[in-house]
């Protein structure tokens, strides 16, 4: 059995952080619901928020990077973190329509050490006209 969310039902309490149990989003308002999208289906039993993805398997420390140049590359971001140490990846996430820029990033890092201390330093640094932020990612489930 499947339920459509038609509104907002995250702003409610309905379906943030639970198990859908029932029907939900029935709510007045209109625009996405927050946890999955307008006119999408959940099935009952479904964790539909907060949207999470698992640690990297290969044990890297995984570093948000925010607040990024529309002009910055893969490449430039990777020379950014790699003065403070080895950098296993990074990348700037973008549209998936249009190819451009989202304005923020993640570089993974595999030691502690070298991550606490690129954060330290590249945190509200100008890189590109513009001050970053960095941190450690928050929403890996370790």
């Amino acid at each position: 059995m499947c339920w459509t969310v038609t509104a907002g039902a995250a702003a409610a309490g309905f379906v943030a952080g639970v198990i859908v149990s029932s029907v939900v989003c029935k709510l007045r308002g209109k625009g996405a619901c927050k946890c999955v999208g307008k006119g999408k289906s959940v099935r009952k039993g479904e964790q539909v928020f907060p949207k999470t993805h698992p640690a990297p398997a290969d044990g890297s420390i995984e570093i948000y990077v925010g607040n990024l140049s529309y002009d910055m590359t893969d490449e430039l971001l990777n020379q950014e973190f790699s003065a403070y140490g080895k950098v296993n990846s990074a990348r700037i996430i973008t549209n998936r329509y249009t190819g451009k820029s989202k304005g923020f990033g993640f570089v993974h890092m595999p030691n502690q050490a070298e991550a606490d201390a690129a954060v330290k330093a590249l945190n509200d640094k100008e890189i590109l006209g513009r001050r970053i932020k960095c941190n450690e990612a928050k929403n890996v489930i370790k």
